[in-house]
């Protein structure tokens, strides 16, 4: 039994995944004590690790209980300043960059093996439309019930998506069909998003409009932690439990139906998992856009299209990516802070230009 558990971790784990793994941790320590050090209130790197693993919070579990779910901090417990600086406005943050990062590298990933088609992503198959078009009716039309954005995000994602399978449906699904639908559903939807612009009269909620359409993680906190925290548990065992799935879909549909897979329920089932993750990031963050589309990609460059490896690749890689533009957002105009989703699309677009350029045949298309 010993020996075939270290097989299976054998095949999972390699030379060229260790080192991407250990580099994408190293990225995201890196970044997250930058993130947590810098800003209106300062501090040294020492400083701030001392503040991240002070033995007052992580040891105790009432105050580590009442920051998590934002109770009170027991009476008696004095805190520094600068521990109560990190722990209370930074280091959400950073913990909201990783969920996000996973979430969108997963559900990238799990599109691309649906639609056979390396450049999908959840912005191209129109689930980040529709989950966007979600939060900002919420936010401009339904304001009162801001409290339920998140549900509304995934109701949005999965609405979207439904409509994109259903133009695509023709006696089944194809991979070329299911990316053309997604583009027309993305871009009438993001033409209603900036429809909508013109019936919010509140400069206050136009900003968080903005905020939200490009992808920000300003002002995030524990709350947002939260929200995002129990959908990442679910979608991340579960996409290492598909991992075999997707790989057989890789190889086509007849092959697929072959080996005796039910391919529209399997791929059907995958979608509404990569909608889970992607609408759980959207509802934290806004859209921030080409994380699925350049994680998977990198990481299939450099690990192989095995995605029993490159699922593993993408719950490092996505929060290295997230975390480290984060910082760039932040700090690279201060006091400005301008949105992640910024920073990730000036790194996106040309590395999407590079694939298009690399790329003698993307996927089916």
């Amino acid at each position: 039994m010993t020996e075939e558990v270290e097989a299976t971790i054998g095949e999972r784990i390699d030379g060229s995944l260790a080192g991407l793994i250990l580099a994408s941790i190293g990225i995201v320590i890196v970044s997250a004590l930058v993130q947590v050090s810098f800003g209106a209130y300062s501090t040294t790197l020492s400083q701030a690790w001392h503040a991240v693993f002070n033995p007052k919070v992580i040891a105790d579990p009432k105050v580590l209980g009442a920051l998590l779910f934002g109770g009170e901090i027991p009476d008696g417990t004095n805190l520094s300043n600068t521990t109560t600086v990190v722990w209370s406005l930074r280091l959400p943050r950073v913990l909201v960059g990783i969920f996000v990062g996973v979430n969108l590298a997963v559900s990238g990933a799990i599109f691309q093996a649906v639609t056979r088609n390396e450049l999908a992503s959840p912005y191209i198959l129109g689930v980040s439309s529709g989950a966007g078009l979600a939060v900002l009716l919420t936010l401009v039309v339904f304001s009162g019930l801001s409290l339920f954005l998140p549900v509304f995000a995934a109701l949005g994602g999965i609405v979207a998506f439904i409509i994109v399978y259903t133009i695509a449906w023709k006696g089944g699904t194809s991979p070329v069909r299911l990316v053309l639908a997604g583009v027309i559903v993305s871009t009438v939807f993001s033409s209603l998003q900036r429809g909508l612009f013109f019936f919010a009269d509140n400069i206050g909620v136009v900003q968080q409009a903005l905020a939200w359409t490009t992808g920000s993680l300003t002002g995030t906190g524990w709350e947002q932690v939260r929200i995002v925290l129990i959908p990442t548990l679910i979608v991340i065992p579960i996409s290492l439990i598909v991992s075999r799935q997707l790989n057989v879909l890789l190889l086509g549909e007849r092959t697929a139906r072959s080996l005796g897979m039910s391919v529209e329920r399997v791929r059907f089932g995958l979608s509404i998992l990569a909608i889970i993750a992607a609408s759980s990031a959207i509802s934290v963050a806004g859209i921030v856009s080409f994380v699925g589309l350049i994680v998977p990609h990198v990481v299939r460059n450099i690990v192989g299209s095995d995605y029993r490896k490159l699922m593993i690749g993408c719950l490092f890689a996505g929060p290295a990516l997230v975390v480290a533009a984060d910082v760039g957002a932040r700090l690279a105009l201060m006091p400005i802070q301008i949105p992640v989703g910024i920073v990730t699309g000036l790194v996106g677009g040309p590395y999407f230009l590079y694939l298009m350029r690399k790329q003698q045949n993307m996927g089916e298309l």
